[in-house]
Parts: C-alpha cells; sequence; structure tokens
C-alpha cells in the first residue's frame, strides 16, 4: 500500500580512522578511507508527498538556502530518478551540532534518499541510492568548519602527496576501543589543529582525562571521546567544564538505524 507520509531518524556519526589516500588530479576530489560508528544523537525527517518540487521546513539552527540544502538534493536526486511524478516537503529537526565533522549533513542527505524512495514504492535499487549518495558528496559539513577548507589546509601541506594504500580490516579490529585506537588516526588533525589550535588544546585536555579512545571528528570542529563507563565521562566533563566549549554526553549505538516509519 503507498504512503503519503514518512519519518526517518538521521543519526550522528563518528569516524573510527580517517584516512585521505589521494588527490584525483581531475576533479579535485580525495579518496578517502574510513569507519563509522552511529551515535544516538540523531536528527529527524518527516517527508510527505506533495504535488511538485521539494519543499524545505527547519526545526533549529539557520542551515542555509535550501538549494544548498543535502537533504533537499537527495530528495530531487530521487524524483528525477522517478521522472517526477510527485514533489515532496521535508520537515527536518536540527539536533546534530551543524560543521562539527558528527555527519549531519550527509546523514539528512541518506535519510532523505530513503525516505522519498520509500514514497515513491521503493522504485529505485539501493545500489542507485548509493551512486545518489557519491553524487551528493562522501561527507558535509561557536566554532564551525568547513569541509572544504579542512581539504584545502591538507593540500596546502601536501602539494603532491603520495598515493597510499587502505588498511586491510578485519573483524577483530573493532573488537575493543584499544584496538580502534590502533588503526590509525584522523588526517584532518595536523592541518585542522595547526588552523585551530584551540581544538589541539581541547584535544590534548581530553586526553588527559583517560578516555579509551580520542579524536577529531571528521574534519572537524567536535572533538570526541570514548570512556569505559558513564561516571568517567561525566568526570572528564567535570574538569573540563563549559565554559570554553559545548559538551554533549552521548552513548554510540548498538544496532542499525531504523529505515522509514509511515506516520
Amino acid at each position: 500500500m503507498a504512503v503519503d507520509r514518512v519519518r526517518i531518524a538521521a543519526h550522528a556519526k563518528l569516524n573510527l580512522l580517517l584516512r585521505i589516500l589521494a588527490r584525483e588530479a581531475t576533479s579535485g576530489y580525495h579518496q578517502i578511507e574510513t569507519a563509522f560508528t552511529l551515535l544516538e544523537l540523531a536528527d529527524e525527517l518527516v517527508v510527505t508527498r506533495a504535488s511538485s518540487g521539494v519543499a524545505l521546513t527547519v526545526h533549529g539552527p539557520d542551515l542555509g538556502p535550501p538549494e544548498a540544502n543535502l537533504a533537499v538534493r537527495a530528495a530531487r536526486a530521487v524524483l528525477e530518478a522517478t521522472a517526477d511524478t510527485f514533489g515532496v516537503t521535508i520537515e527536518l529537526t536540527k539536533r546534530i551540532p551543524v560543521r562539527a565533522g558528527l555527519g549531519g549533513g550527509s546523514s539528512d542527505a541518506a535519510a532523505a534518499l530513503h525516505a522519498v524512495n520509500a514514497l515513491a514504492g521503493n522504485v529505485v535499487p539501493r545500489h542507485e541510492l548509493l551512486h545518489f549518495g557519491v553524487r551528493l558528496g562522501a561527507d558535509v559539513p561557536p566554532l564551525a568548519i568547513a569541509t572544504p577548507d579542512a581539504y584545502r589546509w591538507w593540500d596546502e601541506l601536501y602539494p603532491e602527496p603520495a598515493s597510499r594504500g587502505p588498511v586491510v580490516l578485519d573483524a577483530g579490529a573493532f573488537t575493543g576501543w584499544g584496538s580502534v585506537g590502533r588503526l590509525g588516526g584522523n588526517d584532518f588533525e595536523i592541518p585542522v589543529f595547526g588552523k585551530h589550535p584551540a581544538l589541539r588544546t581541547l584535544y590534548e585536555k581530553l586526553a588527559q582525562t583517560h578516555p579509551l579512545w580520542v579524536r577529531l571528528c571528521g574534519s572537524g570542529s567536535a572533538v570526541a571521546a570514548v570512556y569505559a563507563t558513564e561516571r568517567l565521562r561525566d568526570e572528564a566533563a567535570l574538569v573540563l567544564g563549559e565554559k570554553s566549549q559545548r559538551l554533549l554526553r552521548l552513548a554510540t549505538r548498538g544496532s542499525p538505524a531504523p529505515g522509514p516509519e509511515p506516520v
């Protein structure tokens, strides 16, 4: 039975590692290797069938013009694939901090792809949705760092980078946070910390609170640390305080995110 309205969560993520493998000379895009874990923190999209076009309402911070929003662009990609036989309205409740490296923009886009496809009767195959995701971009963006800026800073440090092969990962690499930490770091840390010393200072303070794992989130501007218990996490929060930064106490998610649900 066709549905006219669906709700879907768009979860934040942590990059467990992020390696920049190469820069494509013709396009300027970068090939990366990364692995994610989802967080319980999530945006919410309610997508409703309309007669035509794509309309966006945002509850939360100003995200700029709708035509540049990744969720809008994702919705249009699916609608074009279905010959624009209908349109949608998107109601986005924004909870993931913007330009923090927590994947809010790209998660919203992925959620919109699945939601609009559900309204279309799931006529677009999964491999085509993945292709739309690649076209939209692998990741998007009081201290905010735009992803293109972070890549530019990396390019300035490494104007002629040598090509690197991917790390061979197996299930054992993800059995504990200690083994995850040995996989490698985040290649954005050197250029981003160089441009934003305050982030380096925050990273060093977090590292001194005895976490299991600490990293810059994506291209920034958030820094994340994982603790063995909630008590240790809360003690670290007391040490850091919230005078100079905003602290989020979050949990990692142990199961895949659910798909669109009829409203």
